[in-house]
């Protein structure tokens, strides 16, 4: 296998490439912020683009980068400065936006995961190396003038080596160059990274706009305000749980906990072997997640009382009866601690599916009958 036959480490399967989403939807704040900022004269070098992972902060990426080429510099020419743009809109003909749809636009750089030592496989991280090509980039592009945009996708992923090489060129960026960082935890960047950089915060997306947003990726749901629900708001999240059949998969498992704390080990065991064999690894990942989410609406349902809208029918109920208070929501939020602590764990160890599954449903239903 080819470098060029390797997945794009940021596309979500079943969606376009965020340079290929036509639209952002649910981020008209973040839009106007980073537009007032140009349009006043304060552009900052550096941005970092911050939110939950799948909420279309590469989407925005993109448009800036599209936007800040195509859109013409003011030369102090006689006729004077352009009118100020209104929108990050560019036409999808203008030959800025054709070219980086074609991934041939000179002006920008797109920092990912590049290939391992073997070109095999993705890379766990931003290696050094690519941040070494983004050098030349910027040095060979520097002759041609005119603005240039580097978009780093996603900042969380750059190992040590990596991160301090790009902060080398955040601290003395060239002339004309924008940074746009996409950080889903921008916690765990370097301290100076983030105070070079102007935040951009995205919010989740609502119950409407996932609906729309849905729809521009061409995977419609007929709950659109359950999808947003499980999906914390995220768009990428919704995909990938739509793809994945997880609404009814969240269903099933409402379901069983139902029957807690005298649990239906049937109903149990069948949800158990869906994740287990060959093939069936991104059902055995979708499980876990869910059970880990179900424990997490647990302990909000406790704290601040029933989460709406549901996410599967009966769930507001059975919230409601296994963590009726503050106490339950401290209980369960502890056991969600550890059960996720004991799933990555045995991810990590290639512990059986369907063994680990089963485990940590008995565990819940002995922490109902506790």
């Amino acid at each position: 296998m080819s470098a060029a036959d390797l997945p794009d480490p940021n596309q979500v399967d079943g969606a376009p490439h965020p340079r290929d989403t036509p639209r952002l939807i649910g981020q008209s704040r973040a839009e106007v912020v980073f537009l007032e900022a140009f349009t006043t004269g304060r552009l900052h070098h550096g941005w970092l683009l911050t939110g939950p992972r799948g909420i279309g902060k590469a989407t925005l990426a993109w448009r800036i980068a599209r936007f800040l080429l195509a859109t013409p510099q003011d030369d102090g020419g006689m006729f004077g400065a352009p009118p100020a743009p209104d929108t990050l809109d560019i036409a999808p003909d203008h030959p800025i936006a054709r070219r980086i749809t074609a991934q041939s636009e000179p002006g920008v750089f797109l920092l990912k995961r590049g290939p391992n030592d073997r070109e095999s496989a993705l890379s766990a991280d931003i290696r050094v190396g690519e941040v070494r090509k983004l050098k030349s980039f910027l040095h060979l592009s520097a002759a041609e003038g005119g603005r240039r945009v580097v978009i780093v996708d996603a900042a969380d992923d750059m190992n040590p080596n990596a991160a301090n090489a790009l902060l080398k060129l955040l601290e003395e960026p060239p002339s004309g160059v924008t940074f746009l960082l996409i950080a889903h935890q921008p916690a765990g960047l370097l301290p100076t990274i983030r105070s070079r950089c102007r935040e951009l915060r995205l919010n989740t997306l609502g119950a409407d706009d996932m609906a729309a947003a849905l729809a521009q990726a061409g995977a419609e749901t007929d709950n659109p305000a359950a999808l947003a629900a499980l999906a914390g708001g995220s768009v990428g999240e919704a995909i990938r749980l739509t793809n994945l059949d997880g609404l009814a998969q969240y269903a099933r498992l409402v379901t069983l906990m139902d029957s807690l704390p005298r649990l239906d080990r049937p109903r149990a065991l069948a949800l158990a072997d869906q994740t287990t064999g060959k093939g069936n690894e991104a059902k055995f990942d979708l499980t876990l997640g869910l059970i880990e989410l179900f424990l997490a609406r647990l302990a909000r349902a406790g704290a601040a009382g029933p989460t709406l809208p549901e996410a599967a029918p009966g769930e507001a109920a059975l919230l409601a009866r296994l963590a009726p208070g503050p106490g339950h929501a401290r209980h369960w939020a502890n056991l969600h601690q550890r059960l996720g602590a004991r799933a990555r764990h045995g991810r990590a160890v290639n512990l059986d599916p369907a063994a680990l599954v089963m485990d940590m449903v008995l565990e819940i239903n002995e922490a109902a009958s506790a």
